[in-house]
């Protein structure tokens, strides 16, 4: 196994200070590799890929492709022209709904979705089918966070054109079972979309295995910049499809009353493309498969005991989610009976302590499950068991400070 103290030094924000970073799930810190494959890109191969002649434009052109090629074997799709660079899983998501959702659901028709999904992967499908007179049904958990056989099987139906579900829930953990779900949307004729977002960063993922019609992935959340993501197609589907964005780049030819389109995945990646950031993203990917998912997930499954356990003990703390630590993928959410969590969030950072506290994007999960608002802390693989030691230690003295004794 990796030994994933080597791997910590590489980051210098995480070194920087006394800081404990457990908001893993909303953004994770970047390797200096990645920050130099960045830098170096623009070093030496500042141009616009695609669209020159010359050495620089080329050497961009070669190094963003490279980078497409990367992702896709990362995922697992048959070839790299299924990936679409975007800038996040948000602009994916909102891709596949304008330009499959819209032309292939009609009135009468039903969009699954679960109601753990985050607002990117819920507020296209309300659009779809607010625009196109169809119907949007909501899977519902258990209080684990399990969506069961009968519940999708009840939900998902002849009528079902898209069933779209995120692999891991940013609030509960939980992995979904997409590929069970996958496949029976397709016995009923449903395309199926899936949110990785949450999943990519942290375990193999592999497209095809999933039977994803569609997956999308955040750049940002696996060690990558900010402003780039990647949208897998299954290649039929994207030929059918029409541009999401039309100008520079995405085209063929070009009249004054029309025009046609550039070939996959071109037609999708209008204007000047994030090169230096697919550059990082692919170098992202490099680090990643270097520490390897063997030894992530064994970290995170630690520190996730180690914070589950140590909350156990404080009988104020609500746990959300499975019982089972190995269940939440390196998310522990959960609310402290009489302190909002914004005020325990705040109290966290007076000891450069980071949480996410709020409602994660998941507004309608919050009310399924009774909480306007709660904390959560997320670790990866370069956390430590110091780190969750202290957060429990700084947790306890929580509604101390707020006044209510010890």
């Amino acid at each position: 196994m990796s030994n994933l103290g080597d791997f910590r030094k590489d980051f210098d924000l995480l070194n920087s200070g006394d800081y404990v970073y457990f908001d893993n799930a909303a953004t994770s810190q970047r390797p200096r590799q990645v920050l130099e494959a960045v830098s170096n890109f623009y070093k030496t191969a500042n141009a616009n890929p695609l669209r020159g002649l010359y050495d620089w434009s080329m050497a961009a052109t070669d190094a963003y492709e490279n980078s497409r090629a990367i992702v896709a074997d990362f995922i697992g799709a048959s070839r790299a022209e299924e990936i679409i660079f975007t800038r996040n899983t948000t602009e994916s998501l909102n891709l596949v709904a304008y330009s499959y959702g819209l032309e292939n659901v009609h009135e009468g028709d039903e969009i699954v979705i679960s109601v753990m999904e985050h607002h990117s992967n819920m507020l296209p499908w309300q659009m779809v089918a607010k625009k196109n007179n169809a119907k949007l049904v909501f899977m519902e958990p258990l209080e684990d966070g399990t969506i069961t056989e009968q519940e999708y099987k009840s939900k998902i139906t002849d009528k079902t054109k898209i069933v779209a579900i995120g692999h891991v829930s940013n609030v509960m953990g939980v992995t979904n079972p997409v590929k069970e779900i996958a496949g029976y949307a397709h016995s009923k004729g449903a395309i199926v979309v899936v949110d990785g977002a949450q999943s990519a960063p942290h375990m193999k993922v592999d497209v095809r295995d999933l039977g994803a019609d569609f997956f999308a992935l955040s750049g940002h959340k696996m060690l990558a910049p900010m402003g780039i993501g990647a949208l897998y197609g299954r290649y039929e589907l994207l030929e059918q499809m029409q541009p999401f964005l039309r100008g520079g780049e995405m085209i063929e030819y070009v009249t004054r009353e029309d025009a046609t389109y550039a070939e996959i995945p071109h037609k999708f990646e209008a204007g000047t493309v994030n090169a230096g950031d697919a550059v990082g993203l692919a170098e992202a990917i490099k680090y990643i498969q270097n520490v390897g998912f063997e030894a992530i997930e064994a970290q995170e499954q630690k520190l996730t005991t180690m914070l589950m356990e140590g909350l156990a003990k404080l009988p104020y703390i609500k746990v959300y989610g499975s019982k089972d630590p190995k269940k939440h993928c390196g998310i522990v959410t959960f609310t402290m009976d009489g302190v909002h969590p914004h005020d325990m969030s705040s109290i966290l950072n007076d000891d450069h302590i980071c949480v996410r506290a709020g409602h994660h994007c998941a507004q309608p999960l919050m009310q399924f499950i009774g909480a306007g608002s709660t904390a959560r802390a997320s670790v990866y693989f370069y956390n430590t068991e110091s780190e969750v030691e202290r957060f429990l230690d700084k947790l306890s003295k929580v509604r101390e400070v707020m006044g209510y004794g010890a």
